[in-house]
């Protein structure tokens, strides 16, 4: 077969173009590298005249909570175990890029936040690492970004930070590790190991799995080098770094890898292995994961209490219909207990007095409604006062909840931002608004909501997550809010601090060209081959990167998953299955399963997951499970519902392009 004949001029005309978007672009970079505002050597040379027209340290007492930020670090004061200590971090308003450099305490029984000011401080940074010794605050790494993201200054100095008297001092020692952001740092006994990270040279980013290590008896560097067939994690940045008595872990963590294909683009790698390190031998093993660990996820943080480490939040990234990047925000918390390496999902244990509110108000609601409902209380009551045997007790106690979680279920449930709305089938609509005051009789469940580069500390017993970032469509969102958890309780998280509205700058047109510049020519090839009407597809669905959290699906599948092309939705059911863990039957409720099937058909695998952090046993055990299985139940029974509709019209759609298809191909036939 010949080729194809090509157009005469049509090669030449997309060559022309592409030189003259190439030239523009560069000249744009180069008429900002003469900004001042871009210029990073002269914007630190100036913070540096600053600092040192300061003379003496100043404590302002009951100052206003510090901006937005995230990839700040927060520390608990070893000297006063109800302080916390942050500092640096960077927002992003959606035009430009702020990076601080301040330090802050919060007394967590007052309420209240110190601003220290010292001569002789650190530069501005984010993404740095900060571990307390003693009365002493170490940082090490960390970036500069510039206001327009162009550039990067990747730090190599060590601080020291003496808690007592607030004065900085800089630790100018050989042999310490390259410039670097996005790496970890620990402190096991009297010495302090720093691992991986990347460095950002505008032409590549370059990974590093090296491992350092800093004596603070003797004040020197070393640098540990894999001996010959040694194992060894790859490189990478943005992983978990825990102690645990004479053994160290890494777990996860993100990088870029080199396609094999001939195009030779980068993609993002996120990991989910985990390493034990020796830190008598420094020899680095694998460790086999057990129990229920995490999905793969980037983003999330990490602190140890007692026997376990504690990760929280994350995101996942999903490709739908090609173009379009979904990111789910993980509001989950796992555990991992340390002794016997074993991973559980940690769920909150409901108190007394919230089922005793439940059980009263679902109570009062039925017996003033039309008949809904209204033989099973009874029976319920019966069966509770006639018997006292353990199995009665449990037999009404899941009764009770049932009826309660059945009616929520039934009505207009509301999400996290008060809109999503999910009606199931064959209810009556009278019976709602009796249905909406039981709903509202509830407490309001307090949870800080999914994010990444969070800081989680603990103190006390209680776990403390500040800030973090998460996207709503193509914005992020900088987070401040604090919330904490009594580790030894499990039951509740607290409020200390709620978020504050963070202003997004809309970038123009123009301003926003430089990203759309950066796509590769094949980009550029494939736009002249698409139609019409598929360019109109991907605007509607790219110019809403969609960002969702948990409470946010059901409205993700309903609303948006209508416009989607059939192949479209078929992947966007698929990636929503695979984020949510919903092919773990042992996890999902299968279709039409009610809430006391569900639990009857996995209530080992519920009781085995909470004896991993309660330690209970006998019926206190069965209740443990029981409400593992109802908070999973409840979070994933509406979006369930909306698969399930959603897969129908999918199978209806298909079905009937399959019958126009037959139907075209037996008229062709006939004529």
């Amino acid at each position: 077969m010949g080729k194809k004949t090509k157009k005469p001029g049509k090669g030449k005309e997309k060559t022309e173009k592409k030189t003259a978007k190439a030239d523009e672009k560069r000249a744009r970079r180069e008429t900002k590298k003469l900004s001042p505002e871009d210029d990073i050597d002269a914007i630190l040379l100036n913070i540096q005249k600053e600092e040192a027209k300061k003379k003496e340290v100043h404590v302002e007492d009951n100052v206003p909570a510090p901006s937005p930020r995230s990839n700040c670090t927060l520390n608990i004061n070893p000297l006063k175990e109800i302080e916390l200590i942050l500092y640096g971090g960077e927002f992003y308003n959606g035009n430009k890029t702020f990076v601080y450099g301040d330090l802050y305490r919060y007394d967590v029984e007052k309420q209240e936040w110190k601003l220290i000011s010292s001569p002789n401080s650190p530069p501005p940074r984010s993404a740095h690492q900060a571990v307390t010794w003693k009365n002493y605050l170490y940082i090490f790494g960390g970036e500069f970004t510039s206001p327009n993201q162009e550039r990067f200054h990747h730090y190599k100095d060590f601080w020291m930070l003496d808690l007592k008297t607030n004065q900085w001092e800089q630790l100018n020692l050989k042999g310490s590790p390259s410039p670097r952001s996005g790496h970890r740092m620990v402190l096991y006994k009297h010495k302090i190991i720093v691992f991986g990270g990347f460095y950002d040279t505008l032409r590549e980013v370059r990974y590093h799995n090296d491992l350092y290590v800093f004596d603070l008896d003797q004040f020197k560097w070393q640098e540990i080098t894999p001996r010959p067939g040694s194992m060894w994690p790859s490189a990478r940045s943005g992983f978990q770094f825990f102690v645990y008595q004479d053994e160290i872990f890494l777990y996860g963590g993100y990088s870029k890898e080199v396609s094999s294909d001939k195009t030779g683009s980068e993609k993002g790698v996120v990991h989910s292995d985990l390493w034990s390190l020796d830190p008598r031998t420094w020899e680095w093993n694998k460790v086999k994961k057990s129990g229920m660990p995490p999905g793969p996820r980037a983003g999330f943080s990490v602190c140890v209490h007692k026997k376990r480490a504690l990760f929280f939040g994350g995101v996942v990234d999903m490709e739908v219909g090609g173009d379009v990047m979904m990111s789910l925000f993980l509001d989950e918390l796992y555990g991992f207990q340390l002794d016997n390496h074993r991973w559980y999902p940690l769920e909150l244990r409901k108190g007394k007095s919230t089922k005793d509110k439940v059980k009263k108000s679902s109570g009062r609601k039925r017996n003033g409604d039309d008949k809904i409902n209204s033989t099973e209380p009874e029976e319920s009551v019966a069966n509770d006062k006639e018997d006292n045997s353990e199995n009665d007790e449990e037999a009404y106690d899941l009764e009770s909840k049932i009826d309660g979680i059945s009616n929520q279920i039934a009505t207009t449930m509301t999400g996290g931002n008060g809109d999503l709305a999910v009606k199931s089938a064959g209810k009556p609509q009278e019976s709602s608004a009796n249905l909406d005051s039981q709903i509202s009789d509830i407490p309001e469940i307090v949870k800080p909501c999914g994010r990444i580069n969070s800081c989680v500390v603990v103190g006390r017993d209680t776990l403390y997550v500040y800030g973090g970032m998460m996207e709503v469509k193509d914005q992020e969102i900088t987070l401040d809010d604090l919330y904490s958890l009594n580790l030894s309780k499990l039951d509740e998280w607290k409020c200390i601090i709620p978020a504050s509205g963070s202003e997004w700058v809309e970038v123009s047109e123009d301003e926003d060209e430089d990203g759309d510049e950066d796509d590769d020519s094949e980009d550029e090839c494939n736009e002249d081959s698409n139609s019409d009407e598929t360019d109109d597809d991907n605007d509607e669905e790219g110019g809403k990167d969609g960002s969702l959290q948990m409470g946010d699906a059901v409205a993700l599948i309903k609303g948006e998953g209508r416009a989607l092309r059939r192949k479209e939705k078929r992947a966007r059911i698929e990636q929503i299955r695979a984020s949510l863990g919903l092919s773990d039957s042992q996890r999902t409720p299968t279709p039409g399963e009610s809430l006391r099937e569900f639990y009857k058909r996995t209530n080992m695998y519920w009781q085995m997951a909470a004896h991993e952090h309660t330690q209970h046993t006998g019926k206190e055990l069965r209740k443990d499970g029981f409400d593992l299985a109802e908070a999973r139940y409840r979070e994933l029974k509406p979006i369930l519902d909306e698969l399930a509709i959603l897969e129908a019209e999918q199978k209806a759609e298909e079905a009937e392009a399959s019958a126009e298809t037959s139907t075209k191909k037996r008229g062709k036939k006939k004529r």
